[in-house]
């Protein structure tokens, strides 16, 4: 090969292309639209990063066993676009998510509408994810 360098610096360039493919996640692929949740609890952590949020809520059964649930939302800049901040969703405040439980059964989900203690809710899913109840429409 006349150009060795020109091999690398493409096989480079395909690699740092498919990285950020691979890293996204569709719903269709990660989450069971015919398992909807509903949790309330308290956010213990919030992960404000791409290509996804993810925010991790402890809940409370009948019981009082506590489990955490982790959250995945849109991308940071699509939910700022929609006045969803990095401070709009902190540890310690009290919240309820409505979303799809994840394929594996695990306590994952999208966390598609989340509803605060004043009422407030706010659409922290990736745009085309669904949510219970609106009948596989996008929000």
């Amino acid at each position: 090969m006349k150009h060795p360098h020109l091999a690398t610096l493409a096989a480079v360039g395909l690699l740092a292309v498919a990285a950020p493919a691979v890293a996204h996640h569709s719903f269709a692929a990660e989450f069971d639209d015919k398992s909807p949740v509903k949790v309330t609890g308290v956010v213990t952590k919030v992960e404000w990063q791409n290509p996804h949020i993810w925010f991790y809520v402890d809940v409370k059964d009948d019981s009082g066993k506590v489990a955490n649930w982790a959250f995945s939302g849109g991308a940071p800049g699509q939910l700022m676009r929609r006045g969803i901040l990095r401070e709009s969703i902190k540890p310690g405040m009290k919240i309820k998510v409505e979303g799809f439980r994840a394929k594996d059964g695990s306590n994952n989900g999208s966390g598609g509408r989340v509803t605060f203690e004043d009422g407030r809710q706010v659409f922290t899913a990736s745009a085309e994810d669904k949510l219970p109840g609106d009948n596989g429409g996008k929000k």
